[in-house]
């Protein structure tokens, strides 16, 4: 038992040395830690990010238009006949001018009341109304050769305001494509210039995607008319369509 008791003293003196020394030392001996970290993650927080920009010109294959006929009368009874009458001959007109039924679409009916005075009773008479019928169809023309001569048919039928003329591509996947690749190139020439600008490598693309708020979208000619009389043939000149994509691409750096 005496033995015992001291062998207990003397390990306990030991532990008793350690743990004096360390604090001689004026701080805790703990083991430092150590983190493994993958050459390839550090490599990727660098990297570069550009906006590519592809433009295509291409012809337009439709165009669309609005056309309306307006009817003011005394009393909203006779002022909708008549516009009834007189939309009806202009669709009619349409059709004759080679649009299909498909592609033409009511865009809007409308009826208002005018209020006025007559100028020899003043502002102090009796006030009078005139009312306000309008009916307009949305028009898609696919012979865009025609386009001048479907909006005369439609004014010689009656029709008395027309909204623009807008040409379109019908099918844009063809384009759309050419205009990515083009904006990929773009990146590329881009990451390309930055790079030799800052003294490192363009490495393998990291992440790539089209900027969705800014395409693709067209710039187009349009055509504005109000009111044109019928006779002589209306010029209309579709020119080209431009569209436009954007894509952006992130680069790894080497």
């Amino acid at each position: 038992m005496q033995k015992s008791n001291i062998i207990i003293t003397t390990l306990t003196a030991v532990a008793v040395i350690l743990v004096s020394g360390l604090f001689l030392n004026g701080r805790w001996q703990t083991a430092t830690p150590v983190y493994a970290q993958n050459e390839s993650s550090s490599a990727a927080q660098r990297y570069i990010t550009v906006v590519g920009e592809g433009i295509v010109s291409i012809q337009p294959d439709i165009a669309k238009t609005t056309i309306g006929v307006e009817t003011i009368k005394a009393t909203v009874k006779e002022a909708s006949d008549e516009n009834q009458q007189t939309i009806a001959q202009v669709l009619d007109a349409l059709k004759a001018a080679g649009v299909a039924d498909d592609d033409i679409q009511t865009a809007g009916f409308n009826i208002y009341t005018e209020q006025f005075f007559p100028p020899e009773s003043g502002p102090q008479g009796e006030a009078q109304y005139r009312y306000h019928v309008t009916n307009q169809v949305q028009v898609t023309i696919r012979d865009i050769d025609k386009v001048g001569d479907v909006l005369d048919a439609a004014i010689e039928a009656g029709a008395n305001s027309t909204y623009g003329v807008e040409f379109q591509l019908e099918d844009q996947e063809a384009a759309r494509s050419d205009a990515r690749a083009l904006a990929i190139d773009s990146a590329k020439a881009k990451a390309a210039e930055l790079a030799k600008l800052t003294n490192v490598t363009v490495g393998p693309v990291l992440s790539v995607s089209e900027v969705i708020g800014n395409g693709p979208y067209f710039s187009a000619p349009s055509v504005q008319a109000y009111g044109l009389g019928g006779g002589g043939g209306t010029p209309i000149s579709a020119g080209d369509l431009q569209l436009t994509m954007q894509v952006q691409v992130t680069y790894a750096l080497e």
